[in-house]
């Protein structure tokens, strides 16, 4: 089919609470599962196990949860972005939210690749003041370097935390909670997690929730 007639749209949506636990994986089946049962003329990859051309700009860790996760789908005909919603809003698990919809160019380049920071917001449960809060926010801004450890898959990789935090700040109280805000570095390079961040600031073990706001994108480069 000539490559003229697909079609690439770009779905922000949430993931909430009903799924959060779930993994990446169980993620995509679900949007798959969806736009199976919605009969969207999704395109295929090439070769001997044939996938539909999904992408989503970066995977949510479990027990997180996101209001602006990003999604690029290819389909084989073309459709206006308000019909495709629509037809497949009626087959979303709970949880699973289209927010919008709109049309990119074909041929840029993919989500992951234009990745560059993402946005959270983060509750914590604390009786401390908001000087209190603020300090710890502060220490962590001015440090020198915050070296961590990640392991992953029994190998445990040491890294500096430091460089991957673009601004940290105190919102407000939620009740006897803080909401904090942070920007964080997300692209092929590395990625800063928010729970290393309140680990980071002395807060790791303190009941809280983990909600992406949103993924922030550049030119392929920058």
């Amino acid at each position: 089919m000539p490559p003229e007639t697909r079609q690439r749209l770009r779905v922000t949506f949430a993931k909430g609470e009903p799924i959060k636990y779930i993994s990446h994986l169980d993620l995509m089946r679900a949007w798959e599962r969806a736009l199976r049962r919605a009969q969207v003329p999704l395109a295929y990859s090439e070769g001997f196990n044939p996938r539909p051309k999904i992408t989503i700009a970066a995977p949510l860790p479990v027990g997180f949860t996101g209001r602006g996760e990003v999604m690029d789908v290819v389909l084989l005909r073309r459709t206006s972005p308000y019909n495709f919603a629509k037809r497949l809003k009626p087959h979303l698990p709970p949880g699973l939210e289209i927010l919008s919809v709109e049309e990119v160019y074909l041929r840029l380049p993919s989500l992951p690749s234009q990745m560059r920071h993402a946005e959270y917001r983060v509750v914590v449960e604390s009786g401390e003041t908001l000087a209190e809060m603020e300090e710890r926010v502060e220490r962590v801004l001015s440090a020198q370097s915050l070296p961590r450890r990640r392991e992953r898959k029994g190998k445990v990789t040491e890294y500096d935390l430091r460089p991957l935090i673009d601004d940290l700040w105190v919102e407000g109280r939620q009740g006897s909670a803080y909401v904090l805000g942070m920007r964080l570095q997300a692209d092929s390079q590395a990625t800063g997690r928010p729970d290393e961040v309140l680990e980071a600031m002395g807060l790791g073990d303190v009941p809280r929730s983990i909600e992406r706001t949103q993924c922030l994108f550049g030119e392929a480069g920058n």
